[in-house]
């Protein structure tokens, strides 16, 4: 027997007006998003909800889908804000036709199926590429700082957490001296007497000391796996300390400061591959990492995944150079593979005047960075590759400055990555139903 759930007909008629088609213009984007998200496969999520007999029966996915699919669309993605739209807003009472789930149900759904949420954006994208919307050829890359759901000041350096465990080991002793100093005085005067309870101040003291001995370690393990990561043997990476400027974020600890466009933020490192003629985003991943120089092979891998092509070309700045890079573009021992890179070699300052593009044919010798140097200094490097800012940079411009989506609400790697897959599903979705509405 099949799961029941609560009534949810988007078709049913009602009186003023007839029909919940009628609330809003014909072409509104609440009625794409509603015809959308009625073509993708839901499995993942209803399957969850399949397991489970007893209780209520819950809103229907496709409900939920598409509410929160429609929020992150506008903007709108806090869940009480939702809860608010669907008393307020005539899009999302059409989307909900008649249900009112409340901000605690949209959290909690939003939570349990992140995963699931994220892995719209695949589906999605799929659909355009088979509907002949976009073909891959070359994409740009880049990355951008998002905010993460932590605030810079409540990380900690290395340095601060040793000073600061020092300072709080010497208080915790004092308050325990002073204690047992009021006991002794007790006992002299009332004698045997039960007062085990600590001292709230001491139990602050302790608490914040607990904290930091985790956060210490968490410190110690980050310098071992980099340690490793730089090659360095085993028993030489476990005798690895940190640096007296690394840093721990007691709100998300996975979360890393950054220097974005607004300074240093507390963020993580939010990468997509845009296609030029449609601005849709077809690969995007999510890392902690600040440095992009390790993020194009992933992200090359997560197109292929996600869109199931490979690039034939690729656009990215300095960020993304290194030999290491160039080569894996190259695929020298597979041909086939191979991606047009054009990946500047370095930043180049407003006031310095262009360079003369070479002439003749290249020395011998050259590394694989010098020689795309040189390839960005031809008339057809330079004109291939400033097309790269009108590709990529508006589309994270759209996201942060038209939807105002700047900060994750989510905390954890894993949860952000969801959350940026949510987001990336949602630009696309907006750009479908805009090239839809032409």
């Amino acid at each position: 027997m099949s799961k029941r759930y609560r009534c949810y007909q988007p078709e049913q008629t009602l009186l003023l007006p007839a029909n919940l088609r009628d609330w809003l213009p014909e072409g509104h984007l609440a009625y794409f998003v509603s015809d959308l998200v009625d073509e993708l496969d839901l499995s993942a999520i209803e399957a969850y909800y399949e397991a489970e007999k007893r209780g209520q029966p819950p809103y229907h996915p496709r409900l939920m889908v598409k509410l929160l699919v429609y929020g992150y669309c506008v903007g709108v993605r806090s869940s009480r804000k939702m809860a608010q739209r669907l008393d307020e807003d005539v899009a999302f009472r059409a989307l909900a036709a008649g249900n009112r789930p409340d901000f605690r149900t949209l959290s909690d759904f939003r939570k349990i199926h992140l995963q699931a949420l994220s892995g719209l954006f695949e589906q999605v994208l799929r659909l355009a590429l088979e509907a002949g919307a976009i073909q891959l050829g070359r994409v740009a890359l880049d990355g951008t700082k998002m905010k993460a759901n932590a605030s810079k000041h409540k990380a900690m350096s290395w340095k601060r957490m040793n000073e600061t465990e020092q300072r709080l080991r010497r208080e915790v002793g004092e308050i325990l001296a002073a204690a047992e100093q009021v006991d002794e005085a007790e006992d002299a005067r009332w004698g045997d007497k039960r007062g085990d309870e600590l001292p709230a101040e001491l139990a602050r003291r302790q608490s914040r000391l607990e904290r930091i001995r985790e956060a210490k370690e968490a410190l110690r393990q980050r310098a071992r796996e980099r340690a490793e990561a730089a090659g360095q043997a085993p028993e030489q990476a476990r005798q690895a300390q940190p640096e007296d400027k690394d840093q721990y974020n007691f709100s998300d600890p996975q979360s890393r400061i950054m220097k974005g466009a607004e300074g240093f933020v507390q963020a993580y490192n939010a990468q997509a591959a845009v296609e030029p003629a449609t601005q849709i985003i077809v690969g995007q991943s999510l890392t902690n990492e600040a440095n992009d120089k390790k993020q194009l092979k992933p992200l090359v891998e997560a197109i292929e995944k996600q869109s199931g092509q490979r690039p034939q070309g690729m656009l990215a700045d300095s960020g993304y150079c290194s030999e290491a890079n160039l080569e894996y573009a190259a695929s020298e021992q597979e041909p086939e593979k191979a991606i047009g890179a054009w990946v500047a070699t370095g930043r180049v300052k407003h006031s310095e005047k262009p360079q003369k593009a070479p002439r003749g044919r290249p020395p011998a010798g050259l590394t694989r960075v010098q020689k795309m140097r040189r390839k960005l200094l031809t008339k057809a490097g330079r004109k291939i590759y400033s097309q790269r800012k009108a590709i990529v940079e508006p589309v994270f411009g759209q996201i942060k400055q038209a939807r105002g989506i700047r900060q994750f609400l989510l905390r954890g790697l894993e949860k952000a990555r969801g959350e940026w897959g949510l987001i990336c599903l949602t630009h696309n979705v907006l750009k479908v139903h805009g090239l839809v509405m032409g």
